[in-house]
């Protein structure tokens, strides 16, 4: 046992760069893990800096000086954090109220429609079944009303956490932005000199999760606008709050999708019951999942490494678990990132005794 121990040591572990690079991988995963809350304002500033980076970039490369290129774009960035809190806030704000208050309709008019199902479908549902199912509803609607009314009395911390975002996560963007040479430097003087393995895997973390960031953002709001303008070419309620979940589900590969086809599906049902209008708003829907799915995902992340699905979804259960939703939202670069660290990692082959 002791001598399979020491060979596999010897294989993964002889080269120096290799132990140092375990080291801090370790280091890191551990400061993320432990200190992950109190360092969220941080790692959210991270993000959006990632996420604008290539444009500060691409003006540099046209010539712009540095500082003006980084306070045009931070100026691009407050605009639009001011348009989504004095437009889009209050507009969601005001839908998930009235979805609220008519809720209770929208229960009584789903309970009338289960129970046409035993008249219509008398071989494949029973009246036990749908009074079974409508229990279980409604147990579930009490507690999430139980959960609402929860969290509107614990509310006050959350908007003292919200205001120190809306403070602090423009200031790191920006600081991020305007010195990032020089953080950069402090954190590399910190490095070993020699530190080819580590310069390797730093460069392809950065193209990889730098390339998820702006794809990830850009497929949100591409399929959230796209998904607004056919819900109110086609009449739905809740357009803009059901646009913004269907935006939102694209974070989490396979589930997302599945998952927000439900509020979708039955907000247009209470709306139109089953009607041809029911017929077109899925259709179109369909349509824009799949359009997501086989071209705007292809064309966002083809430079992505290609994981397996069974890897994916390994990698957003895992990650979900341990941060939440910042977990979910680097699963997949957090999981290119391991693949790019095993297939870079230092491998000493066994020598194998010659043969008599």
């Amino acid at each position: 046992m002791f001598n399979v121990l020491r060979d596999w040591i010897q294989r993964y572990f002889s080269d120096e760069e290799a132990v140092v690079l375990a080291v801090l991988l370790f280091l890191a995963f551990t400061a993320v893990l432990t200190l992950g809350g109190m360092l969220a304002p941080v790692l959210a500033g991270l993000v959006l800096a990632f996420l604008m980076q290539g444009v500060v970039s691409f003006l540099e490369r046209l010539r712009v000086p540095e500082l003006f290129a980084v306070g045009l774009v931070f100026a691009l960035f407050m605009s639009v954090l001011l348009v989504f809190l004095l437009v889009l806030v209050p507009l969601l704000w005001h839908q998930v109220i009235t979805l609220f208050n008519e809720l209770p309709g929208m229960l009584a008019k789903w309970q009338s429609l289960l129970l046409l199902l035993p008249e219509r479908y008398p071989h494949l549902v029973s009246d036990e079944q749908v009074l079974q199912a409508i229990e279980v509803a409604r147990g579930e609607i009490g507690k999430f009303g139980q959960w609402a009314l929860t969290f509107s009395l614990s509310s006050l911390p959350l908007l003292v956490n919200i205001m120190i975002y809306l403070v602090l996560v423009p200031i790191l963007v920006f600081f991020f932005l305007k010195d990032r040479n020089m953080i950069g430097s402090w954190f590399r003087g910190y490095l070993p000199r020699e530190r080819a393995l580590i310069t390797r895997v730093a460069q392809e973390m950065n193209r990889q999760i730098a390339n998820y960031i702006r794809g990830k953002v850009i497929e949100i709001f591409v399929c959230g606008g796209v998904t607004y303008i056919a819900f109110v070419a086609l009449g739905l309620n809740y357009a803009a709050l059901l646009a913004m979940l269907v935006g939102v589900s694209v974070v989490v590969p396979y589930v997302g999708a599945v998952v927000v086809t439900v509020p979708v599906a039955l907000i247009a049902l209470f709306q139109w019951g089953w009607s041809d209008q029911f017929i077109y708003l899925m259709t179109a829907y369909g349509v824009i999942q799949t359009l997501d799915g086989n071209v705007l995902v292809p064309l966002l992340f083809s430079e992505a490494v290609n994981l397996h699905p069974v890897a994916i979804i390994c990698a957003v259960l895992l990650f979900g678990g341990l941060w939440g939703f910042w977990g979910v939202f680097f699963a997949i670069p957090l999981a290119t990132l391991f693949k790019a660290v095993i297939d870079a990692w230092p491998r000493k082959e066994p020598t194998v005794a010659p043969l008599l």
